[in-house]
């Protein structure tokens, strides 16, 4: 016989803002007595919210990485560069090894990240006999990679410093930085509002 040692359903509650154990109450929302935060049994909404900011990441990845994302003026030539062109032009003028890292931070991480986290909601929404253990590690990776998204945006950000004191160079952002920055957002927002708690429910562990 198999019997659950998850916390809810043995009737226990976790704040998740300062991870007070409470005992469950009849009503749906119990307020922390030590940080005063709302504790929900799980997550208002999770999947559904956690659907919503990812599918409007993918959405705006595409234009994110089409348009142009930074402009060069020097010398009174002009130099438009989308992400991928950006990356094509370090490889040629042998960066190559920061070409690579930018390749992977800015097109694949997001990429793989979005992907990833849409394995682990659609596993989650319909029950997949998708091993636990590997969601959860999927979950955390995404966690622990998606600060890393931004290198593209804190490449141009320390351009714009660099050459605003240069009169021969400038350096503009055009509209796929502000894109691209909004992918990650919304990515980030996603895995945060997901609630891995999810992934365990059905789970029983064996006496």
């Amino acid at each position: 016989m198999n019997k659950s040692y998850s916390a809810l359903k043995q009737g226990f509650l976790c704040c998740r803002q300062c991870h007070k154990v409470l005992p469950k109450k009849p009503q749906h929302v119990i307020q922390c007595p030590r940080c005063q935060s709302k504790v929900y049994p799980r997550i208002p909404n999770s999947l559904s919210q956690s659907w919503a900011l990812l599918i409007s990441g993918f959405i705006l990845y595409i234009p994110a990485n089409v348009l142009p994302i930074m402009t060069l003026t020097k010398g009174g030539v002009i130099r438009t560069d989308t992400i991928m062109s950006g990356i094509i032009n370090l490889a040629n003028i042998g960066m190559a090894p920061i070409a690579v890292i930018v390749f992977i931070a800015s097109i694949l991480v997001p990429a793989l990240k979005m992907l990833a986290l849409a394995m682990i909601l659609l596993a989650t929404q319909f029950k997949w006999t998708m091993n636990t253990d590997i969601r959860m590690q999927m979950y955390r990776m995404i966690e622990f990679v998606g600060r890393w998204s931004m290198l593209d945006v804190f490449v141009i950000s320390i351009l714009l410093g660099v050459v605003k004191f240069n009169k021969i160079a400038s350096v503009d952002i055009e509209p796929a930085g502000l894109l691209f920055t909004i992918v990650i957002i919304l990515t980030m927002l996603a895995a945060m509002r997901f609630d891995s708690r999810l992934i365990w429910d059905d789970i029983n562990e064996p006496n």
